[in-house]
């Protein structure tokens, strides 16, 4: 079982690497396999939609079954993406109060467990295995049947098509036991006991093409298999029947997240939720986020809505960085800034920062663009820890555009939707405007785009937008492939950072 690099992502370069930093190496996009990727040649489905869920909203679906189904076996599919790495988190659970029934992650290892503690078992089941890397999608499959004679038989769980068989803790349920699953209690996606107790534990993250079926117990490959051609699993459409309480959730519908979509009309209750948690992040085409996994020195940073809004805390320089980088290419971005300081910087960074001062533009391959009002016209824009006059600044609300041109090493910025200098992007080698001209051999072989501060002392948030936005748009704009969604217009022959557009390399 591969750890911490389980999603889609972490295969496609790095089969038996873990990548516990959360970051994706691009070296196979641009080699010859990557043109195969897309389309693939078997039954692969694309899904179009997850939903992203916010702890802090308190963000969950919940159903209340008007009648039992099987309380001894079942299974539950879904893809998952972490944000959040600490405590408790939930996919699916169901109960009122105690007892009650629940499977997800547990603590920052990103252990998967299962508890029930209806029948006379009631033990967790905890996973050895990490997955934590906030960069993957993870098909995780829970598939439960009690009446089996063997005690093995009664459980059994399963990664990206593959069995896990280490366990930390391991009760198998009794022969016949029922669960608190498929009860006419209370059942939610997103946290437990409908959020209403202290132990709710809402799960932070996205998730897409979440079934439930009442009555079977299935293997993976009703879900999903391995592409014959980059051996890396991927979904297929769901063909077999759902049983009385058995649902499908798509998320297609941004106005009715709880949709039900199997032909049981088994719809959910959307609970804080709105149509901008509809995303397009998916694991048929992973957009980049912000990493909570690239050092210690993220300890003071809190990401939230599917890490892709970062809140500070006073003293942390470091920025938050993208979880894809690049460095071939013209890549384009938002980021909205929602609280500015007096220090506050966008760029992009060709290093991971290695000590809690190290902030956006004080290594050589760092470049930003500082806003705020202390800022003013002499400390606008930074490289290798030097400050010049560049722009204007802003303010919260305003949308910052960072469109990279790694082919001809250009970088331009622009506030709400203006290009600052007259810059533009598609003047090539000529570099009509660019904030800088940016090093072709970045230290880490890679840029990243990054949000962050200066001073220790400031506080600043920001949400960013690659493609999925955290926000609401009002205009829409996707890239000459069709991919992304953004306020302002996409340069010509510049993408969104994703996967579909990563292996097609813009073509």
């Amino acid at each position: 079982m591969n750890q911490d690099n389980g999603g889609v992502i972490g295969k496609i370069n790095t089969p038996t690497t873990s990548l516990a930093s959360g970051v994706w190496s691009l070296d196979s996009q641009f080699d010859s396999q990557s043109s195969s990727i897309w389309p693939l040649a078997f039954p692969q489905t694309t899904i179009a939609n997850a939903c992203r869920f916010n702890s802090g909203s308190s963000d969950n679906l919940s159903r209340t079954p008007s009648g039992a189904g099987n309380r001894k076996t079942w299974t539950w599919s879904g893809w998952v993406k972490r944000s959040a790495l600490s405590g408790e988190t939930y996919f699916f659970s169901a109960g009122d109060s105690n007892p009650f029934g629940a499977i997800g992650f547990g603590g920052t290892t990103g252990l998967l467990f299962f508890t029930d503690n209806a029948g006379s078992g009631g033990a967790p089941i905890i996973a050895t295995p990490n997955f934590r890397d906030s960069s993957a999608w993870y098909h995780v499959v829970y598939a439960l049947d009690t009446t089996q004679a063997t005690d093995s038989n009664r459980f059994k769980l399963y990664v990206n098509g593959e069995q896990v068989t280490n366990f930390s803790t391991l009760t198998y349920p009794t022969l016949n036991e029922e669960f608190q699953f498929n009860t006419t209690n209370t059942h939610t996606i997103g946290c437990a006991t409908g959020g209403s107790s202290s132990f709710a534990s809402f799960f932070d993250g996205c998730m897409a093409e979440v079934v439930f079926v009442d009555g079977q117990q299935l293997l993976p490959t009703s879900f999903g298999a391995f592409n014959p051609v980059t051996n890396i699993w991927e979904p297929i459409a769901y063909a077999g029947t759902y049983g009385t309480n058995g649902f499908r959730l798509d998320f297609a519908d941004s106005s009715a997240l709880g949709n039900d979509v199997s032909g049981n009309d088994n719809d959910f209750t959307v609970n804080n939720l709105t149509s901008v948690d509809q995303s397009t992040d998916t694991c048929s085409n992973n957009f980049a986020t912000l990493n909570p996994l690239n050092g210690n020195h993220y300890a003071g940073l809190t990401f939230t809505e599917g890490a892709l809004k970062v809140t500070t805390t006073a003293g942390q320089y470091a920025p938050a960085q993208s979880t894809i980088g690049f460095n071939k290419g013209k890549w384009y971005a938002e980021f909205k800034a929602t609280d500015v300081d007096n220090w506050t910087i966008v760029g992009i960074v060709g290093q991971n920062a290695t000590a809690t001062n190290d902030y956006i533009g004080k290594q050589s391959d760092g470049y930003g663009y500082v806003g705020g009002s202390s800022a003013g016209s002499s400390y606008s824009k930074v490289n290798n820890s030097t400050f010049s006059s560049y722009g204007a600044t802003y303010t919260d609300g305003d949308i910052i555009s960072v469109a990279v041109d790694a082919d001809n090493n250009k970088i331009y910025f622009a506030k709400n939707g203006t290009y600052i200098d007259s810059g533009d992007p598609t003047s090539g080698s000529t570099g009509t405007g660019a904030a800088f001209t940016i090093s072709s051999t970045p230290t880490s072989g890679f840029y990243f785009f990054a949000v962050g501060n200066y001073s220790g002392s400031q506080t600043p948030d920001w949400e960013a937008n690659f493609g999925s936005p955290p926000y609401s748009i009002s205009s829409g704009n996707s890239d000459a492939n069709g991919h992304g969604n953004f306020e302002y217009a996409v340069p010509s022959g510049y993408f969104a950072l994703c996967t579909k557009n990563l292996a097609e390399f813009g073509g």
